[in-house]
């Protein structure tokens, strides 16, 4: 059977491809990065987050996602209450630490470039998970944005550290200076 390659739209291929495009990239990272910051920022001096009263914003947050469970059409979903009561208001004080470093790494990732397509997916996690709960707000827009960024991981970091820290790294199927040579985690036998 002969290779049947399948070409991408130029426009595509330049879009998601091209470093004549990092500009769109940067400015689409740098407005994710700064929405996850802010959030994280102020959750970070509020001590119903973090503190001697932290967990006491999830947990109402949380409460309130239970109360959409009810009616024909459920804003929540019954499986992800079920979560949301045995795991996560248990856990409300660690949810409420995790959620307010992951914002701030997400945040502060996004606007340096680092690891954009992989932070882009953890960002991403997070809105589905509000989502989930019920909560629209800005999160289709962020989520629309942050697989714009995934899909486009190649150059979404060209004006950020990615730049010059993927090329030392490499990827899963193509390892950088760093696994071939300093680790020697992926040598040949």
């Amino acid at each position: 059977m002969k290779n049947v390659e399948i070409k991408e739209a130029r426009l595509v291929e330049y879009l998601f491809s091209s470093t004549q495009f990092a500009w769109v990239w940067l400015l689409v990272r740098l407005f994710v990065g700064y929405e996850w910051f802010i959030a994280g920022w102020v959750k970070l001096f509020n001590p119903l987050w973090i503190g001697e009263k932290a967990g006491t914003a999830v947990t109402g947050f949380l409460q309130g996602t239970l109360q959409k469970t009810g009616g024909l059409h459920p804003d929540v979903q019954s499986w992800y209450a079920i979560f949301v009561e045995n795991i996560a208001l248990p856990n409300a004080k660690f949810f409420s630490y995790l959620v307010t470093y992951g914002e701030l790494l997400v945040g502060v990732a996004l606007i340096l470039g680092l690891f954009t397509g992989v932070v882009a997916l953890f960002g991403a996690f997070m809105n589905l998970n509000y989502l989930l709960a019920g909560t629209v707000s800005v999160n289709p827009e962020l989520l629309m944005f942050e697989f714009l960024l995934i899909t486009a991981w190649k150059n979404a970091g060209w004006y950020g550290m990615d730049r010059w820290l993927l090329p030392k790294l490499g990827t899963p199927w193509q390892p950088g200076y760093w696994f071939s040579t300093v680790c020697n985690c992926f040598k040949k036998q």
